[in-house]
């Protein structure tokens, strides 16, 4: 079996036995899971130690470029004279794919690991856990529209209930919320998927087609087909190609979230238990970069490149708007939440610069940023466990009351805020550079993009650097006196199996960047030379 089709669907192997197994062995269900998610991380790794590097293996636009593919028919229908509609099981990946997949499997399992805390309706949470963990696995390899929509809007469902049923106070609010800010980008996107597979035909059999590889080649759209780049087609007035990245790129900013689309993103976080806030930071965001890249980028190249600015411009906003609600937030999650918007502004910037360095950046910083989030979530979790609490101002002195917890916040909190030796650190100072380096190159983004990305990295470390200070330094001061001097215990064995893998990774990536870059570097530099070719 290809090994791209087994990641995807082993968590529906494992959800049929939590099926079948009866609500009496419920205690068993999250090994289950457990061991779901560490083997997909196990073939995870294994794709990316065979993923091959070089120029014939850069994918991006060459069907035959892309490993570990597999295409086979699944939905065919006669259409008479109008010919035949062919919808492929076609999943594949290349440099950007491989390393996002495996930064998502290694979340999954600390998502696995923190969902220890849920105690109610044990079967249906874990459920719906593995049904959306083969729907993120699906978004990362789908090389056909239709099953990566398929696979977008199969998030949906899970996190819809697992936000509603098993969070906070105010998780009816957050889950609709949630559940429309993306229904409202998915439904438009339908309608431009739809149009594109109208003006695309497969050269091979003549048929349209959803293959999102024939939607980046100019001459497979027909003529005077709506997305034709040579008719210039119009919808409402408007050229049709703008529309469609418009509609397109709306879609998966809500996803990433962008300014101001990101209000979804801090009601969630704050009522979502600990396991979902940690997919929905860790991975969720990262699909919406992902998408910009592949869909956007890929599909309407010239659109991008004309409204780069656009891009930067809301990027700047985002890391800016997002660091500066960041720094006013007393609750815990809240916080790091804003600073999750901030941090992907910098994807949105590098992608928007069009130049290696930034686009090289946006995907190390989707990845770092998937690792760091993920920890600083377990961390909140970790004490929101203990004594139901968030607020900043209510702890004191925590470095004494919990020294190996402190140690591990601290490591979360200056990779985040960029310390050189860390993942974050590379990721900014690439996306910088190619900010910096995009107005002399291709005259798309200003310098003063660059000056106000290198703001947002300083206001990152104020709110940091100001929490840390608040919260554990200074004389033991808690809201709950003895009581929650005696729960506050440090991190148990299982909680440190999590958080050692996402600070070493952060780490690792620091000091060996190569680990991703060696492996997205052939793809970014082919979307480029694709980018500048139209």
């Amino acid at each position: 079996m290809n090994l791209l089709t087994l990641l995807i669907f082993i968590p529906v192997l494992f959800a049929l036995v939590i099926v079948l197994l009866p609500s009496s062995v419920r205690g068993s269900f999250k090994y289950i899971t457990l061991l779901a998610t560490l083997l997909q991380l196990g073939i995870s790794i294994a794709i990316y130690l065979n993923f091959k590097t070089g120029a014939a293996t850069a994918g991006i636009n060459h069907e035959d470029q892309f490993q570990f593919v597999q295409k086979l028919p699944w939905i065919a229908l006669n259409l008479g004279s109008m010919g035949k509609m062919q919808i492929d099981y076609f999943v594949g990946i290349d440099g950007i794919s491989v390393t996002l997949l495996v930064m998502s499997a290694l979340v999954m399992v600390v998502a696995t690991l923190a969902s220890w805390e849920i105690k109610s309706n044990l079967k249906g949470f874990f459920l719906l856990f593995l049904l959306l963990d083969m729907a993120v696995m699906g978004v990362f390899c789908a090389l056909d529209f239709f099953l990566f929509y398929l696979f977008y809007e199969l998030m949906l469902l899970p996190l819809y209930f697992l936000i509603g049923m098993w969070g906070g106070v105010r998780r009816e609010y957050a889950a609709i919320k949630f559940f429309l800010y993306t229904l409202f980008g998915s439904v438009f996107m339908l309608l431009v998927m739809v149009g594109l597979y109208l003006s695309v035909s497969d050269p091979a059999t003549g048929s349209h087609t959803f293959n999102i590889i024939q939607m980046m080649n100019p001459a497979n759209y027909a003529q005077g087909s709506i997305f034709s780049a040579v008719a210039h087609q119009t919808i409402l007035g408007m050229p049709a190609r703008t529309v469609g990245f418009v509609v397109l790129f709306i879609a998966f900013a809500i996803k990433v979230p962008v300014v101001p689309l990101h209000t979804w993103l801090p009601d969630a976080h704050v009522e979502a238990p600990t396991p979902v806030s940690i997919i929905l930071a860790g991975v969720l965001l990262k699909i919406g970069g992902y998408g910009i890249i592949r869909i956007c980028l890929g599909i309407f190249p010239e659109i991008a490149s004309s409204g780069a600015f656009w891009l930067g411009l809301i990027g700047v906003v985002s890391i800016l708007y997002g660091a500066c609600n960041a720094l006013a937030q007393r609750d815990l999650k809240r916080m790091i939440a804003y600073s999750s918007v901030s941090h992907m502004g910098f994807v949105l910037l590098g992608i928007a610069s069009q130049t290696a360095e930034g686009v090289s950046g946006a995907v190390m910083q989707m990845v770092s940023h998937g690792f760091l989030s993920s920890m600083l979530f377990f961390l909140v979790g970790v004490v929101y466990n203990r004594v139901h609490d968030r607020d900043i101002y209510h702890f004191r002195g925590l470095g004494t009351q919990m020294p190996q917890y402190t140690a591990f916040v601290m490591v979360a909190f200056f990779a985040s805020l960029g310390l050189p030796g860390f993942s974050a650190f590379v990721a900014e100072a690439f996306t910088l550079a190619g900010t910096f380096k995009s107005p002399t190159v291709n005259g798309l983004l200003p310098y003063w993009m660059a000056v106000c990305g290198s703001v947002g990295i300083l206001l990152g470390a104020a709110y940091f650097l100001w929490t840390l200070q608040r919260m554990f330094f200074g004389k033991v001061s808690l809201k709950g006196g003895e009581v929650w001097k005696i729960a506050l215990t440090d991190v148990s064995i299982r909680e440190k199996l999590a958080l050692i893998p996402m600070a070493a990774a952060a780490l690792a990536l620091g000091l060996m960047p190569s680990l991703v870059f060696g492996k997205i570097n052939d793809s970014v530099l082919a979307l480029i030379q694709f980018l500048q070719a139209k």
